[in-house]
């Protein structure tokens, strides 16, 4: 049975919400998910080829298919705060490693984070984007999906989405930025009626 758009999109909001309230516990998150159109336009571009790559790594690696999502969120919230009309047009392979897919999490944290492996950073982001990911297992696991299905294939593309964009927010959070309550009664301009 095919399952409506609307149970992919509670399913996505709630291991949305999951994973935030984590990242957030963690101190890693301020209870907000940082984006930008810019960074979420990437991955509407990017998603067809790292699904295709990723998807039969499920099986095997389940915790890195997923983890990788985040990685590319990352390295592309640092590229749009580094230089967006350098890096807009950038190529999904470029989060290859020089083993492809398999190294992509060490090659993002390396050569686009400009960060040591053994770093006390680099690998607290190994283990927040590991944690999200083992989280967004359980939440596939709880779904009672069978696999290689349309279902599986939906709740999969959902879930590297919301992967994604955590990673995005992560490292915007990093980056230094967060949300600010702007009161447009105060600094003289009136609101759009």
């Amino acid at each position: 049975m095919e399952e409506s758009i609307q149970y992919y999109d509670t399913y996505e909001e709630n291991l949305q919400r999951e994973i935030l309230k984590m990242c957030t516990s963690l101190g890693m998150l301020d209870g907000e998910l940082l984006s930008s159109e810019d960074i979420d336009q990437k991955w509407k571009e990017w998603a067809p080829e790292y699904i295709a790559e990723a998807l039969p790594e499920v099986n095997s690696y389940p915790e890195f298919a997923i983890a990788c999502a985040g990685y590319a969120g990352m390295a592309v919230a640092q590229w749009w705060d580094q230089d967006w009309g350098r890096h807009h047009g950038a190529r999904y392979e470029t989060m290859h490693g020089p083993r492809g897919f398999d190294d992509m999490d060490e090659h993002i944290v390396q050569n686009i984070l400009g960060l040591a492996l053994d770093s006390v950073e680099a690998k607290q982001i190994m283990n927040i984007l590991l944690c999200c990911a083992q989280k967004a297992t359980t939440f596939i696991q709880h779904e009672h999906i069978e696999h290689q299905t349309v279902k599986a294939f939906h709740i999969f593309a959902r879930t590297v989405k919301v992967m994604f964009r955590t990673g995005a927010a992560l490292q915007l959070k990093r980056l230094g930025y967060k949300f600010h309550k702007v009161d447009l009664s105060r600094s003289g301009m009136k609101p759009l009626s």
